[in-house]
């Protein structure tokens, strides 16, 4: 896993726009978009280009890496939201 988004994504989308590889989901037309609190990365789809961090108006998105340590916890939901 690359990169993971954290309980303040908002769903604006831009996220979802500048992945070139459609990684980031539940996009607007999928099952689950309205019901889902927030987005979450594909990790293993995830190229890591880093195209969807400076997009997001909400600072939502870490390099897993980077992700604080209060915040660990979303890498298991993003991931879980694949399994």
């Amino acid at each position: 896993m690359a990169y993971v988004i954290t309980e303040t994504c908002t769903k604006d989308n831009h996220c979802i726009d500048a992945c070139p590889v459609n990684c980031i989901h539940p996009t607007p037309d999928e099952p689950g978009y309205e019901e889902t609190a927030q987005l979450f990365v594909n990790p293993g789809e995830c190229i890591d280009c880093g195209a969807c961090v400076p997009v997001c108006p909400t600072t939502s998105i870490y390099v897993l890496e980077e992700l604080p340590g209060e915040l660990a916890g979303f890498a298991d939901k993003n991931a879980g939201f694949y399994n």
